[in-house]
């Protein structure tokens, strides 16, 4: 592999320079999804698959002008290659999902097949259903499933099964993988009683070295919250820990990161109605080791964030527009990725949004335009690329849900 070696992740907030991420594409497996199936597979809509590569070329396109990218199948190929490692993963995906009549099958098959098969399914249709083994279809929300805080990754906790293949084979490739040196953690399995609870990476921030926000809500559990504060005081030091309550439907609510996400050293993406609101309680918690923990209700995210020296002017999705806030949040308007200080992804399809960003100060930069080459954002102080995501967003995510960061540059704070 034409990879770099070897890498040790490292995130210490959302906004430092991004020296590697991890992707994938959009490809075969969402072409499973069906009227009748999408629900299961935590879908509101069906994605024609086209048309959703076609939304992410420039959007990767411009990563790669930005960044290292890796590839979550490549690395995935790279571990199967280990014949212990392939047994044991293979092993440990068909017990989990009853398929242990498909062993022998799955070991058959070459590495490149092995791992195509993994993701997209393994079609046989002479049977009622399309798939003898299924496709996993979320994988391009690559956030979701892990998540690098500080020198760890951690592996999720799923809300529901239907994603548990993808935390299997991101556990192999973080024990496994001769590109990566890391330890991944459990941190629910390792810390919460009786393995209860769930955490998901949509709901982590790293806001500062000190400082993690989580959502409560629909995907990660208050004992998800009670296992990541355990994990906080294992590390020694005063750290913070800040929840902020979720609503529990619709969908477009499932992550913290779909209502507010990091733009800049003082600027922040915030879908008003629930960041600002009274209903949706904002909880801190301080840790100092297992010395003590200090537990305060704050007014909301932004206030308990300026607290602690980090004073963030937040910029609204939507424009903060009563009618236009929630059409585009739905769309994920509020879900934005930094790859650097005061620069940005996001989709271009949310223009109120967008437009309140150019206001405060982004250069509107298109996708097509940085991916080519054509317009570097180095040369602007602030901006946001946008990229066409009509197709992508309908899947209920946006730029940061399809970014896993494995290393970030320190912030000048």
């Amino acid at each position: 592999m034409d990879y770099f070696r070897c890498i040790k992740p490292c995130v210490e907030s959302e906004i430092g320079k991004l020296d590697y991420v991890m992707l994938h594409a959009p490809g075969a497996e969402i072409e499973h999804m069906t009227p009748e199936n999408a629900h299961k597979f935590l879908f509101s809509d069906i994605l024609n698959s086209r048309e959703a590569l076609e939304n992410y070329k420039n959007f990767e396109g411009s990563l790669k002008k930005v960044t290292n990218v890796l590839y979550f199948k490549d690395l995935l190929v790279d571990i199967l290659k280990k014949n212990d490692v392939r047994e044991s993963l293979v092993s440990r995906i068909c017990e989990r999902e009853n398929l242990q009549y498909l062993k022998e099958l799955l070991l058959g098959f070459d590495v490149e097949k092995l791992a195509k098969v993994l993701i997209e399914g393994y079609d046989n249709p002479s049977l009622k259903e399309r798939y003898i083994f299924p496709p996993i279809p979320n994988l391009f929300f690559m956030r979701d499933a892990s998540f690098t805080m500080y020198n760890n990754v951690m592996i999720s906790k799923m809300a529901t099964d239907v994603r548990d293949r993808e935390t299997m084979i991101l556990d192999a490739i973080f024990k496994h993988s001769s590109i990566i040196d890391v330890e991944a953690i459990h941190p629910v399995e390792r810390y919460a009683m009786n393995g209860i609870g769930r955490v998901e990476g949509g709901d982590v921030e790293i806001a500062r070295h000190d400082i993690i926000l989580s959502g409560c809500g629909a995907r990660t559990s208050k004992e998800g919250i009670d296992a990541m504060l355990e994990h906080l005081r294992s590390l020694g030091g005063v750290r913070h820990l800040i929840m902020q309550q979720l609503p529990l439907e619709p969908d477009s609510f499932i992550h913290l990161d779909m209502v507010f996400t990091f733009l800049d050293k003082d600027r922040c993406m915030a879908y008003k109605p629930v960041i600002m609101s009274d209903n949706f309680k904002t909880v801190h918690f301080e840790v100092c080791g297992h010395d003590y923990t200090k537990v305060s209700e704050e007014k909301n995210l932004i206030e308990a964030l300026g607290k602690l020296g980090m004073n963030l002017e937040p910029i609204f999705c939507g424009g903060g527009d009563d009618y236009a806030g929630p059409r585009e949040q739905w769309h994920s308007g509020a879900n934005f990725f930094a790859f650097a200080p005061g620069k940005v992804l996001g989709y271009a399809r949310n223009y109120n949004t967008i437009e309140a960003l150019n206001k405060n100060g982004f250069n509107v930069l298109p996708a097509a335009d940085v991916a080519s080459g054509k317009l570097n954002p180095d040369n602007f102080k602030r901006c946001v690329v946008a990229f066409e995501g009509n197709e992508l967003s309908r899947g209920g995510g946006g730029a940061r849900c399809m970014t896993m960061p494995l290393v970030r540059q320190a912030v000048n704070w």
